[in-house]
């Protein structure tokens, strides 16, 4: 009898058991997202995008001799043409989505870049010929044209209402799968990605769902099924697949950039004219900040916004128009969504202390180019003993060809010195130690020597054209 019991007993638990493990796994099925809904109603706005363009031309072509032969029938990838006679086209594929009944979509611009032709075919599988109403390479976003009516479109969603661990869904052709759904999360906000121009206009989304090849252009969505984003970028594999880090234009870049680009066909952005640089924890202690924060201005352009509001090099910017710039690749991106003629206030720390500067922003056209470059060498030679470096007086050619008011060249760097440890390089022009300009081998001296035991200075220079601020400790 008390073996029957205790059977009854354990059967009667380990039924308990299963019941609370069903329940919990049933629980925690409820609460993962079903994105069935959005699909439906959103995929039909989605659209495929195919480019046909010279060999030689822009666009995201295909390897096709990557591609797996079991799935190489889904490609639509042309048969290359015979003969030696006349140009090779090429034909490539992207996403994009339509923003209103009346024809207006959205793609990227590295997907219709030097098209010769391009094809919006619809979930319906309607085609239409493009015209591209502008492109942005900046921000990787052009605006198309479609002679359509009543057509099926999405809602941008609101600027700053995604957040980072969100469940997010995107709709795209991946190497010419038309309309594949991926879902994931938001890995990050305010990525910052540098052109090969090294301009950084975007702060991109991260995100883990899988994007590749042919989702360019596509929407990202919130489970509100609006619009937070335009995928745009991936990592990838030696082969070109995902490996789950994505990257997307959030929507209120997107909202900027199409607007502009519907009313006059290109883009114009806020322009402040300075080279920056981040903080480091040298940086931030030799400029009596209490953490490392902001955006450092290495230089000024002559006659841009900065200059003429009386910003200064060796100006750190923490805070501009009410944003907090926590980082320098804060900046751009804040003052890149600002309308030229715009006054703002600028909180800055100068000489350990903090002041509001106002400035108006002015304006970067589509074409414009802010690079530039210094290149030089010097003579006459003087050891900065407590520094650890050897210098020479900067040449009157290379101060004229800077717009210099004075420097010393760099020629050697002592080991295990403080500027060793600091990081300064052969080659570099100081231009600047503190807030005081070098306008002299006398002067260098006489600020060097002048410097406290134990102290740390912040050294404006310029290193292989560009100018940057390093953080220097004296030793005790």
């Amino acid at each position: 009898m008390r073996h029957l019991i205790g059977g009854l007993r354990a059967t009667l638990l380990s039924t308990v058991a299963l019941a609370l493990l069903l329940s919990a796994s049933f629980s925690r099925a409820v609460e993962l997202p079903d994105f069935t809904k959005i699909v439906a109603q959103q995929s039909p706005a989605v659209v495929k995008i195919i480019v046909e363009a010279s060999a030689s031309g822009g666009g995201q072509n295909i390897n096709e001799e990557e591609i797996p032969e079991f799935l190489r029938r889904y490609f639509q990838m042309p048969d290359p043409p015979q003969g030696p006679q006349g140009p090779q086209e090429r034909m490539a594929t992207g996403s994009g989505f339509i923003i209103s009944d009346d024809g207006y979509v959205v793609t990227n611009h590295h997907v219709v870049e030097d098209a010769d032709v391009v094809t919006v075919r619809l979930s319906d599988r309607r085609e239409y010929e493009a015209e591209i109403v502008g492109l942005d390479p900046r921000s990787d976003l052009a605006l198309l044209r479609i002679e359509a009516e009543k057509l099926p479109f999405l809602v941008l969603g609101a600027d700053d209402g995604l957040q980072v661990g969100e469940w997010v869904l995107a709709i795209g052709s991946p190497f010419g799968l038309d309309y594949s759904v991926t879902a994931g999360i938001v890995s990050a906000k305010g990525r910052s990605l540098p052109t090969r121009s090294r301009e950084n206009y975007v702060p991109f989304i991260q995100t883990d769902v899988a994007i590749n090849p042919g989702n360019s252009g596509g929407p990202l969505f919130n489970l509100k099924g609006e619009v937070v984003g335009v995928n745009s970028q991936i990592f990838t594999t030696r082969a070109g697949g995902s490996i789950g880090l994505s990257f997307a234009i959030p929507v209120n870049v997107v909202r900027n950039v199409v607007t502009q680009l519907k009313e006059g066909g290109t883009v114009t952005r806020g322009w402040l004219g300075v080279t920056i640089q981040n903080v480091d924890r040298n940086l931030g202690e030799s400029f009596g900040l209490d953490r490392p924060r902001g955006a450092l201005i290495s230089q000024i352009a002559s006659d841009g916004p900065a200059a003429k509001s009386g910003l200064e090099p060796g100006d750190i910017i923490i805070e501009f128009d009410g944003e907090s710039i926590e980082t320098s690749a804060d900046l751009p991106h804040v003052v890149g969504l600002i309308a030229p003629g715009t006054e703002v206030d600028v909180l800055i720390v100068r000489n350990r202390k903090q002041k509001t500067v106002e400035v108006e922003v002015g304006g970067l056209d589509a074409d414009d180019s802010v690079d530039q470059a210094y290149r030089g060498s010097g003579e006459d030679s003087l050891r900065g003993g407590r520094l650890g470096i050897v210098v020479e007086e900067a040449p009157e050619e290379m101060l004229s060809r800077w717009d210099l008011a004075g420097g010393v060249v760099v020629r050697s760097v002592e080991p295990e010195s403080p500027a060793d440890e600091a990081g300064l390089m052969p080659g570099d022009v100081i231009t600047a130690v503190g807030s005081t300009p070098v306008r002299s081998m006398d002067t260098f001296r006489e600020i060097v020597e002048e410097l406290e035991d134990g102290a740390s200075v912040p050294l404006r220079l310029i290193r292989r054209g560009s100018p940057m601020f390093i953080g220097l400790r004296l030793k005790e």
